[in-house]
């Protein structure tokens, strides 16, 4: 009995190369096509419905070489590239788009940062600007030197070198949340654009493209409400978080029988289970990089590979 599943997570899918930010992180659209190609020929492509069935029943078996796509963040290369292809190979596949990015038409700090580094040559200036613009800061917020910052980022991303890194959780989540707002609008605005509402609404689906895809059979799941590290939030804020995400389903025509969750960064804590559980989620997904085993897996922490362990 087959109990595995390779559960593959993808964001940027674009013609890069012709793209106005081509050091952008992403796949190229015919880096995808060779992907789906792959996983025709290697694996045996499941939906949502097929993994939550295999969770639910101990005794159910997956296809040998089970594979499902997830597609995080909800942008709209998610829907002028991956559906059509996707539905041209009769494949399903579960999106995660970001709420407040689509119903505020904002561009989210996850995404400035993004495109702050893919419009620069260089980080370190980067980071010398933050370090540099924190003086501002000093007398409102209790804030560390620029040694003690560098020495708090220790993690290490399997794709980031170690500037990249810094940059990110710097912005992300080390410094105080009004500090980490500012200074990312304002190098977003110097670095990228002024018009943060065009730029957002060249970047997410909508509404409509979400709906459609839902009726085009993909599946829809919650991805927070404004991408934030949840694992890092007070339990309240997490509940809100949530609660705001499932408001923006409904509102997008989501069913919520069998909704699942797809955890920003990975993010996740026991406060953030527990109130998924006492919702009634019924998977979640993080980013830690195996195959999924059902047998020793969570339901709500479930693996997922990235495309670039796949062959494109």
């Amino acid at each position: 009995m087959h109990r595995t599943v390779t559960i593959v997570m993808y964001h940027y899918v674009r013609d890069l190369e012709h793209s106005r930010y081509p050091r952008i992180k992403g796949l190229t659209v015919d880096g995808f096509r060779n992907q789906l190609a792959h996983i025709e020929s290697h694996y045996s492509p499941i939906s949502a419905n097929d993994l939550l069935e295999a969770v639910n029943f101990p005794h159910r078996s997956l296809p040998e070489n089970a594979i499902l796509l997830t597609f995080d963040d909800g942008y709209i290369d998610h829907y002028d590239h991956v559906l059509p292809m996707l539905k041209e190979k009769g494949m399903t596949a579960c999106f995660y788009p970001m709420a407040q990015a689509i119903l505020e038409h904002r561009v989210l700090a996850v995404n400035k940062i993004q495109f702050i580094l893919a419009a620069v040559e260089n980080v370190w200036p980067l980071i010398d600007e933050v370090f540099e613009a924190l003086d501002e800061f000093r007398a409102q917020y209790p804030l560390k030197s620029r040694e003690a910052y560098l020495m708090s980022v220790t993690d290490k991303h399997r794709y980031d070198p170690r500037e990249v890194t810094i940059f990110k959780r710097l912005l992300q989540r080390e410094l105080p949340e009004p500090v980490r707002a500012e200074l990312v609008d304002r190098l977003f605005k110097q670095h990228v654009t002024a018009n943060e509402e065009e730029f957002s609404n060249g970047l997410y689906m909508s509404l409509d493209q979400l709906r459609e895809l839902h009726d085009a059979g993909m599946h829809v799941g919650s991805h927070g409400y404004s991408h934030a590290w949840l694992n890092h939030l007070l339990p309240e804020a997490q509940q809100t978080e949530i609660d705001l995400s499932l408001g923006f389903l409904r509102q997008a025509g989501i069913p919520l029988e069998n909704w699942t969750m797809c955890y920003p960064y990975g993010g996740y804590d026991e406060s953030l289970l527990g109130v998924l559980r006492q919702r009634e989620c019924k998977l979640g997904f993080t980013v830690e990089a195996r195959v999924a085993d059902l047998e020793r897996e969570g339901r709500l922490t479930l693996p997922r590979i990235d495309t670039n362990d796949l062959p494109s």
